[in-house]
């Protein structure tokens, strides 16, 4: 107390620590919960299965790509036990007219289980039915994305719009997702049956990919295997032929994701705590320092009776009561500071109460880790010695 400033500044080393721990691990914890959110939008289980390039293809007398065909994604859900729903899909980008308004997005044909595969409940109006895939219905499902840009506030559901100037009925508009965990507007699309995409709007037979659905997030590997087997065996693949397509699980996207974030907030709290380190550092010059002037002080106390750990713990209790304040404050500073972080830098942020009180007892073992040194040299000092010094 009589050297506020010296305190002041002895303790900004642990408060800007505490603070920078406490900043980092919300940010990244915020992140974390982001992605998360972003994954479930994405749906229940998603299996994505995609046809690619192959050497192989080109001498079979195709363009190099073995189509996937809807009938394989009959058969995934048939003869697949650990896949529960299959939609063949494909996709497009074109402009969608309304009236004098015009958008131009992605159009995607599904089947029916594409709205239970994917978790996207409807806001308005009903989703495409296995009786609109088989007569190739002129009918699409709109995002809110596409609703908002041509409709506005009105109600598009039984209005008509123009894709490739054919006339589409609007039966049904799906609830908001937002952003995928790539970046891309999911809301930013029209549904419709994926027989009216191929046939009307594009005029091939094959689809572009296939959405499959595991039983349970476990079994993920097992679908994964029989999916594999079954298109190899469809496809007429050799066993030394590599093959024509490939299947993404989102949990494996999610995982690496998640490695990605859990690295970056561990580095970047470690960074955090490497300010923690110099504050204790700070806090045993200062006590030595402390020692130094007092020492005539510790000589008198000597005199009157303390004994070697009174003044061991007087020492000690000085210096963690230094990094408690400093903790204390590196908290309120921590937790400001990430709320501004994230109002302003459009970071999402999640406070997260054991990394604050792993930080304040981080900050108390800083002051008794680097406080013991100066306390211990203070406790044994020669009393008559101290008592001389000038």
């Amino acid at each position: 107390m009589r050297n506020k400033l010296r305190s002041s500044l002895t303790i900004l080393g642990i408060v800007i620590g505490v603070g920078a721990v406490i900043v980092m691990v919300s940010i990244g914890q915020g992140a974390k919960a982001f992605v998360e959110k972003q994954l479930e939008s994405l749906g229940t289980n998603v299996l994505i299965i995609i046809p690619i390039s192959t050497t192989h293809a080109a001498a079979r007398g195709t363009t190099g790509t073995i189509t996937l065909t809807a009938e394989d994604a009959f058969a995934m859900a048939k003869e697949c036990s650990a896949v529960s729903y299959v939609s063949p899909g494909i996709r497009t980008t074109t402009q969608v007219v309304y009236g004098n308004m015009n958008w131009t997005t992605g159009v995607s044909g599904a089947g029916p289980d594409y709205q239970i595969i994917r978790n996207w409940p409807l806001k308005d109006g009903r989703f495409i039915t296995q009786q609109d895939v088989n007569i190739m219905a002129k009918v699409c499902v709109l995002g809110q994305t596409v609703v908002t840009n041509l409709f506005g506030t009105l109600d598009p559901v039984d209005r008509w719009v123009r894709v490739n100037n054919i006339p589409f009925k609007v039966i049904g508009v799906l609830s908001a997702k937002g952003q995928s965990p790539t970046g891309q507007d999911q809301d930013d699309m029209v549904l419709m049956p994926y027989t009216t995409v191929q046939r009307k709007i594009m005029g091939v037979t094959h689809i572009g990919y296939a959405l499959a659905s595991s039983t349970t997030a476990e079994s993920r590997f097992e679908a994964i295997d029989q999916i594999t087997s079954l298109l190899r065996q469809r496809h007429r693949l050799r066993p030394d032929e590599e093959n024509d397509f490939t299947v993404i699980s989102q949990v494996e996207f999610a995982s690496t994701v998640m490695e990605t974030s859990h690295t970056m907030t561990v580095l970047l709290g470690s960074i955090a705590l490497v300010s923690l380190f110099v504050g204790g550092i700070g806090i045993m010059n200062i006590m030595l320092v402390s020692t130094t002037e007092r020492t005539r002080e510790i000589g008198i106390r000597m005199a009157v009776g303390a004994k070697e750990k009174d003044i061991l713990f007087q020492f000690l209790i000085e210096s963690t009561v230094l990094s408690s304040i400093g903790g204390i404050v590196g908290i309120i500073f921590g937790i400001f500071t990430s709320k501004l972080v994230s109002h302003y830098g459009g970071w999402p942020s999640l406070l997260s109460s054991p990394s604050i009180a792993v930080a304040f007892l981080f900050s108390n073992m800083v002051g008794i880790f680097f406080g013991y040194y100066p306390a211990r040299k203070a406790s044994r000092l020669n009393p008559i010695e101290a008592l001389r010094y000038e």
